[in-house]
């Protein structure tokens, strides 16, 4: 991190100090490092924990704050996060919408009232084409993008095809000693047009977006 190699992401139940220049992303905890979101302290606890981690480490590094989700519900998604975008934005820091299965029914995606769109969901909607069509809209739109759960070489790869500006995921935190200096070779490895695996191969593909290997997130 120190080397500017990899960004932290951080959340209300961690505590740990994020090193100095270090960029850094705020999850909310909704999903959590279980899955089921027992970390989640409650909208109001999660917001102060946001100003002050905010406050603290400053603005200028903060790559974005994901809003309150419901993971894997769009309609619930929605009506979590709508009523937060703003005061995110009002710390001075991008918001971030986290994007269900399902989000691209008509009305599910604040476009406006949001900077970064987080690839969450289950891994098949993620991986998949909607979620693609939905990355490339972004960016053409002038949004970040973000996936969420990415641990793998091939996965990194799937979110450099899809434009990502911004991955995380928990590898480092099964070894850390043994996977720190592979997960640091993805990048050099990825060649700008990895498989999409399964059926997106069977189709044409457009063309790839500018060449941006996305941001580790530890």
């Amino acid at each position: 991190m120190s080397a500017g190699r990899l960004g932290c992401m951080t959340t209300p139940a961690q505590g740990s100090r994020i090193p100095d220049g270090t960029l850094y992303a705020c999850d909310n905890s909704k999903f959590g490092s279980d899955g089921k979101g027992r970390y989640w302290p409650g909208a109001d606890a999660w917001f102060d924990w946001l100003s002050r981690t905010v406050n603290r480490y400053g603005p200028d590094r903060c790559l974005w704050a994901l809003a309150p989700d419901r993971p894997f519900d769009a309609a619930g998604t929605l009506t979590e996060s709508l009523p937060w975008l703003a005061r995110i934005r009002e710390l001075g820091i991008p918001a971030a919408y986290a994007a269900q299965d399902g989000c691209e029914e008509p009305g599910l995606l604040p476009w406006d009232a949001f900077d970064v769109l987080f690839l969450a969901g289950s891994t098949e909607w993620k991986l998949g084409p909607v979620a693609e069509r939905l990355a490339r809209e972004a960016k053409a739109r002038g949004k970040a993008v973000h996936m969420g759960r990415v641990n793998s070489r091939i996965r990194l790869g799937i979110a450099e095809w899809f434009g990502c500006d911004t991955a995380d995921g928990t590898f480092l935190a099964y070894g850390p000693d043994k996977n720190l200096p592979r997960l640091l070779r993805w990048p050099d490895e990825l060649t700008g047009r990895p498989s999409l695996v399964g059926t997106l191969t069977a189709r044409p593909l457009p063309p790839p977006p500018p060449a941006t290997t996305p941001r580790a997130l530890r």
